[in-house]
């Protein structure tokens, strides 16, 4: 495991949260939940689903990334902070148990080491600060709409857009507000997205990294953790639905050859 031993100065681990903490998305449940109190229309629903079944299989683009705040921003515009953070009502606890072991475990060394546990995501601060709680984390920064004179969401950001270099930024501010030393903090990812957070602590850690994250984190030294085999699972479907389109016979042929060769009885040895 990363070494995490106690340290005199006051050091915060940054955890990213989708495809690192949790296998899956945090958007998709906050999209569901937001379908339901009216939020968002149906066909509003199906897009961002859509966009993040794409995260799911490809990891964060900066287009997708982008249309999916703006989409959060129009979608809680009116609205006061109180009924957004409603929305994790019906899924928190369930969200939160999807963190898997192995960073359960990563959690619990760190704060044995009494480190601060941090969560920062793209996703809406309301949200992300719930989840942290929940997670026996000490605090969650996301990425936060501006409101109104009245507490009404006015449709704007207040702040960076928690997302590449706008993450790394909101990590700056919280090590100039807690008195972090950054060179002694740690930072985890998954995502190649997310290389300016993991290029600015002294342990950046790479956990079930997308391609880019991985050689990145060969040539750097930097650990790497894999907790799971979903990215790996998701390359292959690609493979094969891009093979399935270039030769369907082929693929066929090769799939066909593939249930033989499992169906086939391994020799005992003599």
């Amino acid at each position: 495991m990363t070494d995490v031993g106690p340290s005199d100065t006051r050091v915060a681990a940054f955890f990213d949260l989708d495809g690192t903490l949790i296998p899956g998305s945090a958007n998709i449940p906050l999209a569901k939940a937001a379908f339901r109190a009216g939020f968002v229309s149906k066909r509003e629903l199906a897009v961002d689903l859509a966009r993040n079944a794409s995260f799911m299989l490809r990891g964060a683009s900066d287009d997708s990334s982008a249309k999916v705040r703006d989409r959060i921003l129009r979608g809680v515009k009116g609205h006061p902070a109180s009924e957004v953070e409603g929305l994790a009502d019906g899924f928190l606890d369930d969200l939160v148990e999807t963190i898997t072991p192995t960073m359960r475990e990563v959690l619990a060394e760190h704060r044995a080491a009494g480190h601060d546990l941090v969560l920062v995501s793209a996703s809406p601060t309301e949200i992300v600060q719930r989840f942290a709680v929940a997670a026996g984390m000490d605090y969650g920064v996301g990425t936060t709409a501006g409101r109104d004179a009245d507490g009404r969401f006015d449709g704007t950001l207040s702040g960076p857009f928690c997302y590449k270099e706008g993450k790394a930024e909101v990590i700056r501010g919280l090590a100039a507000t807690h008195g972090y030393d950054l060179a002694e903090c740690f930072a985890y990812s998954d995502s190649v997205s997310d290389e300016p957070m993991l290029a600015i602590v002294g342990n950046p850690v790479a956990v079930n990294p997308d391609h880019e994250l991985r050689l990145m984190a060969q040539a750097g030294g930097w650990r790497i953790v894999d907790v799971g085999r979903l990215r790996v699972v998701a390359n292959r479907t690609r493979r094969a639905v891009r093979s399935a389109a270039a030769s369907p016979a082929k693929a066929w042929t090769r799939s066909r050859a593939g249930a033989a060769r499992r169906r086939r009885p391994v020799a005992e040895p003599d």
